[in-house]
């Protein structure tokens, strides 16, 4: 999977805290975006080929089914996936980013649930050992969203959708990092699995920024060595 450089940072007003690579063919989302940006995505999307048009009315159909939900729970970042299918045509899916407040510790909370889906027979869930530390995937089929506000879209959308999440805790912060993919095309979903977990394994709490520049400080002539490095890399 072909991951996006830079890694993507949570888009939010506050400084930044995690980040994570997005795979090519997604296009990110404002949830509230200003109406001139929106008609942008919608003129880029426009520009595929005329036989793709089907399957960019329904990723746009589907986006709209759900994105009220998105918006009363907490989702912090949203992007729109099209990729080509074996029949010559495309998928779609929606991927969500998510931060869930916790009654507890969230490692702690994050432990017991991959205690719990080590132990399950339920094959939809287990642990998982990230480069960021313990997660939990959990996967199942669901019914479709549906439009309240315009009924008459409703047959247009597909009746059932996978959906992958997994969920990770930050080293320092309160609450759960949890990673969402949707897609309507069951018979792609793993496919779509392994996007979600490649997204998942990009995941970090370290400034890419920072890193990179630490890196090309370390290399400098004349940088520290031996002990002297080892103090530098603790300490900063």
């Amino acid at each position: 999977m072909t991951v996006s450089e830079p890694p993507i940072a949570l888009r939010d007003t506050r400084k930044p805290s995690f980040w994570y690579g997005l795979p090519v063919g997604y296009i990110s989302l404002a949830l509230n975006p200003p109406t001139e940006q929106f008609m942008e995505v919608i003129n880029q999307l426009r520009g595929l080929p005329e036989q793709q048009r089907e399957e960019v009315d329904r990723a746009l159909r589907l986006y709209a089914g759900i994105v009220n939900q998105l918006n009363t729970n907490r989702v912090q970042e949203c992007a729109l996936g099209m990729h080509p299918n074996d029949a010559g045509g495309f998928t779609t899916s929606v991927f969500t980013v998510s931060t869930l407040p916790t009654s507890g510790n969230a490692k702690l909370v994050v432990a017991g649930l991959a205690v719990s889906a080590a132990d399950s027979r339920d094959e939809g869930t287990r642990p998982l050992e990230l480069p960021c530390g313990l997660g939990y995937l959990s996967e199942k089929r669901l019914a479709a969203p549906r439009s309240s506000r315009r009924p008459e879209l409703n047959d247009t959308l597909p009746s059932h959708i996978w959906q992958g999440i997994v969920a990770v805790a930050p080293p320092s912060a309160p609450g759960l990092i949890v990673l969402q993919l949707v897609t309507p095309d069951l018979d792609s979903a793993d496919d779509y699995r392994n996007i979600l977990l490649g997204i998942a394994r990009t995941l970090t709490f370290t400034d890419p920024e920072r890193a990179a520049a630490d890196d090309k400080a370390a290399c400098a002539p004349g940088a520290p060595t031996g002990a002297a490095a080892a103090i530098r890399n603790d300490f900063g």
